[in-house]
């Protein structure tokens, strides 16, 4: 693939319109659902309203896909480049430099290009550097603003790029990177993660310096409104000596740390992961209200749903604060989506401090970056077992390749 013609490394046309229509290309596809979901104009259809995750089970990868490495890519913060893993091995097979401060890898909406986004220290010199997934190699960076994180538009007509020190989305043409549009979140202090409605027609993003959530009109392109969320009495107590994620303080944050957000498989309610509260709140998407709260770990940071879309695995990252000791209190908890109850709790043997990654095709193994202790983790999602893996000087956003599904929405791969 030649990526210095941007114009040829994501073709979304042709692909928007073969969706549209497509029940799945692969796999066993499941009854429509007796439900219909109005989506915005040119989005793939939902298939089924009561899990939209329907078409990202195992081996319901798309042909195209199914010929890419099998490679687990991670991006080294203040290593300013990308480890590749062999999952086969567990070993590491390749190395290459990217721009500065590489944050998360990120799928194209088309799934065919895995973009690097390189936040920079000086925010106006950051850049996304594609890797073709079929070599594993990287082409050339083309220079965006401020890339903490990217997403996709679910129509797949504009790539997000999350401005995050500039409280920006700028929404660009994923074909030439021009800016179409941006929206201004200026109330949104640290704005990073973020997921779509069901039907796509607003999105909801984290402000992880206000302690609160910002909703997103897609269609009219403006701000709905911010939400604070809610604190618990009492959290964990940080990096507690001996390690004991079951010890605990009064929360004296005077505001949360929300991470990661995923919608759930019904369509209707938001997970958020928040650092300072332990735990994950649940949000009411229509009415844009906190309806729950469930206690995980000790920094809840990544959320990722199991393959058959029945558990959500929560990584915990073991400090409240922004950089963490190594070695601490940090793991994996399994959230039950039908009874939004803790039913598992996974700590690293020795301590550590699981951040970003995903599940694997086969749903068998969850891949983590390993943020404070410089390593990858690979936790058995049957028993909880860890592998760790050496990589370089902060490890973040990793991409785990290839995936389900027919389309990604950004982040480290979510995919519907």
């Amino acid at each position: 693939m030649n990526f210095k013609n941007t114009a040829v490394t994501v073709l979304f046309v042709s692909a928007v319109a073969t969706l549209a229509g497509l029940s799945h290309a692969v796999g066993n596809a499941p009854a429509a659902s007796k439900a219909v979901v109005t989506t915005v104009a040119g989005m793939p259809p939902v298939l089924d309203a009561e899990n939209l995750y329907s078409e990202t089970r195992t081996d319901q990868i798309l042909p195209e896909v199914k010929k890419d490495l099998e490679r687990v890519y991670v991006p080294n913060l203040r290593g300013n480049s990308v480890w590749v893993i062999d999952p086969a091995t567990l070993k590491v097979v390749d190395r290459f430099k990217v721009g500065s401060a590489p944050q998360h890898i990120v799928p194209s909406w088309d799934m065919r290009t895995l973009w690097v986004a390189n936040n920079a220290e000086r925010r106006n010199n950051g850049s996304l550097t594609p890797v073709d997934p079929r070599t594993g190699k990287p082409g050339t960076a083309i220079p965006v603003d401020d890339p903490y994180n990217v997403y996709f538009t679910p129509d797949g007509r504009s790539i997000i790029i999350v401005a995050e020190a500039k409280h920006r989305l700028d929404f660009r043409d994923p074909k030439t990177m021009q800016l179409q549009y941006a929206i201004e979140v200026p109330k949104c202090g640290g704005i990073n993660h973020g997921d779509f409605s069901i039907d796509g027609r607003y999105a909801i993003f984290t402000c992880e310096f206000q302690g609160s959530v910002a909703k997103i009109d897609l269609v009219n392109k403006s701000v709905l409104g911010y939400l604070k969320l809610e604190l618990p009495k009492t959290r964990f107590k940080d990096n507690a000596k001996p390690l004991n994620p079951l010890e605990t303080e009064i929360c004296t944050a005077k505001k949360g740390m929300p991470q990661d957000i995923r919608i759930a498989p019904n369509g209707k309610t938001f997970y958020v992961a928040d650092m300072e509260a332990d735990g994950v709140h649940v949000l009411d998407g229509e009415s844009f209200k906190e309806i729950g709260f469930i206690t995980t770990g000790v920094a809840a940071h990544g959320l990722y749903p199991s393959r058959d879309a029945k558990q959500m695995y929560v990584a915990n990252r073991g400090s409240h604060s922004v950089h963490g000791k190594r070695n601490g209190p940090g793991s994996v908890s399994v959230i039950d989506i039908a009874t939004n109850k803790m039913v598992k709790n996974w700590p690293v043997p020795g301590g550590g401090s699981p951040d970003m990654g995903n599940v694997t095709n086969d749903g068998k193994w969850l891949w983590l970056s390993g943020r404070f202790d410089d390593v990858v983790y690979r936790f058995d999602t049957s028993t909880g077992a860890v592998n760790k893996i050496k990589v370089g000087a902060e490890p973040h956003g990793l991409a785990v390749w290839p995936q389900p599904g027919r389309y990604s929405l950004g982040h480290t791969g979510n995919f519907r």
